[in-house]
């Protein structure tokens, strides 16, 4: 007889772990397993041992006989179904669940057919009249070459689902209104290529092909860190183009389950599954105008394919419906990393990029774009002092230095969050190191600590008029770096006259870094 211990990589519920551990009702122990007990599915294992086992796992586990009647059903399956175990055991699957029928319920499906059935949502009625929604991975248990019966391990996404459903009504509403209403309309891109900020070569470069795009009903495809502004070149894509009056919808590939998310992506039909309606997709309600898929890389690969095959077609169905409807829609993708990585990493479909990649482009992160804070923070505190009528004028020299030299991790998103945070605690009208936060502060002494000389060292043996020399000569040259030698855009992010810069360029000895081109 093979002998066999258990081990479990399942979460357990609270609790469980000590039990496990301190071995509370039961002494942990090596058993002989002889395939399955009660009734013949999973006879010879100690039935105390495997029901506090499963009792511990934090997913739903049902299992039927081959007959269709229930012989275990742990804690989290009662819990998720609001019943009682003594309701479940030993009665027939489709007593306890009135609204399944042999077709639609995964557990006889499994036992019918001998095949797994894996991450297929279901919608049920249980015999109290609650509905539920579950992910469920389906497996047929064999004896001897003989299918004996049917494990299940579920998870519950009602509450989920309902909000999923919330949304898509509304969708479908305001979507409707806005075809017959002028006074009620969907939800729009916002942004224009104006609202775009940066004179740096990198944002110049992106805002023309950004342009060139607009013309143009060909995929794009985004990508850039987090807090980059990839929905800001979005929707200035879209605004910009012949779809400008037509919808932008936007939808995030990562927060829902693939089952959820290929009925918001193609539409249901009423009668395809337990507790559907008639719900338009995501394709149907950007007709006429562009679909922009967030974090796409996140997009399970198994609804790429099936996404794929609407942008080959331009037609989509409904789950669950036979009718083929024509869309016309423009995709925009991004993601936050390199979609060609991606790609090597077997998070994105070969054949999805290749298809998306006809317009590509990288937005840099902020500390590659320097020059372009102080335009950043100007626009930032104009925004805040008109939303909250103040009159605040800039930021310090000090904190524009902080600002300057700090990583932003979390790029203009942060740096227009940093704003934001001074703005409200400010009682003057600069914004001073006092009110940034001790987070950026902390990481900026930390940074000083380890790279800058002490003042004692900086001064040490010095005239003022050196010193005073050395630091506008280190001011120009890191200007001139970030502006890649170009005088006008130097003189412009330092403030001073063309001709002063190029002046004390001369004076200072530092030709070799400017851009001689007229």
């Amino acid at each position: 007889m093979q002998q066999a211990i258990f081990h479990s990589r399942i979460p357990l519920l609270p609790g469980c772990a000590e039990k496990l551990a301190c071995g509370e009702g039961f002494k942990a122990r090596r058993v002989e397993f002889k395939g399955h007990i009660d009734g013949g599915v999973m006879a010879g294992v100690d039935d105390f041992l495997l029901s506090e086992i499963m009792d511990c796992i934090e997913e739903a586990i049902h299992v039927i006989d081959k007959t269709g009647k229930t012989v275990f059903y742990n804690r989290a399956a009662a819990e998720m179904d609001g019943l009682d175990p003594e309701e479940v055991i030993g009665r027939h699957i489709l007593t306890v669940y009135p609204s399944l029928t042999r077709d639609t319920s995964t557990l006889l499906r499994a036992v019918s057919t001998g095949v797994p059935i894996l991450n297929r949502q279901q919608t049920y009625i249980t015999q109290r009249g609650a509905s539920i929604t579950t992910v469920n991975s389906t497996f047929p248990l064999f004896k001897k070459g003989e299918v004996v019966g049917a494990v299940e391990v579920s998870k519950d996404i009602t509450k989920i689902k309902a909000l999923v459903d919330a949304i898509s009504d509304l969708r479908a509403e305001l979507h409707g209104r806005r075809k017959g209403s002028p006074e009620v309309v969907e939800a729009r891109a916002t942004f224009t290529l104006d609202d775009i900020i940066g004179e740096s070569p990198e944002i110049l470069s992106l805002k023309e092909i950004a342009k060139k795009a607009a013309n143009t009903s060909s995929p794009v495809l985004i990508w850039g860190e987090t807090g980059t502004g990839k929905e800001l070149f979005v929707q200035a894509i879209h605004n910009a183009s012949r779809r400008r009056a037509g919808p932008f919808v936007a939808q995030n590939c990562s927060a829902l389950p693939e089952t959820l998310l290929e009925g918001i992506f193609f539409g249901t039909v009423r009668g395809s599954f337990t507790g559907s309606a008639d719900r338009p997709g995501l394709f149907e309600l950007a007709h006429g105008g562009t679909l922009y898929l967030d974090e796409l890389n996140s997009m399970p690969l198994g609804l790429q394919a099936k996404l794929l095959r609407v942008l080959e077609s331009g037609q989509v169905r409904r789950l669950g419906d036979t009718k083929l409807r024509s869309v016309d829609v423009r995709i925009i993708a991004s993601t936050s990393s390199d979609p060609a990585e991606c790609v090597e990493a077997g998070a994105l479909r070969a054949d999805m990029y290749y298809r998306l990649n006809v317009v590509s482009f990288r937005i840099p992160p902020l500390r590659e774009r320097r020059e372009d804070i102080p335009l950043l923070v100007r626009h930032f505190i104009a925004l805040r002092n008109a939303a909250l009528n103040s009159s605040v004028e800039g930021v310090s020299a000090e904190v524009m230095d902080i600002f300057q030299r700090y990583s932003w991790p979390g790029n203009v998103r942060e740096l227009k969050h940093t704003i934001e945070a001074a703005m409200n605690l400010l009682p003057g009208r600069f914004i001073e190191t006092a009110h940034l936060s001790a987070f950026l502060v902390r990481a900026m002494k930390n940074l000083a600590s380890t790279q800058a000389p002490s003042v004692k060292q900086r001064l040490a043996g010095k005239p003022l008029k050196q010193q005073i020399a050395e630091a506008e000569k280190e001011c120009i040259i890191q200007a001139l770096k970030a502006c890649r030698g170009n005088v006008a855009r130097a003189a412009k992010l330092l403030r001073v006259p063309r001709s002063t810069l190029q002046y004390r360029i001369g004076k200072l000895g530092i030709m070799d870094l400017t851009d001689t081109k007229p």
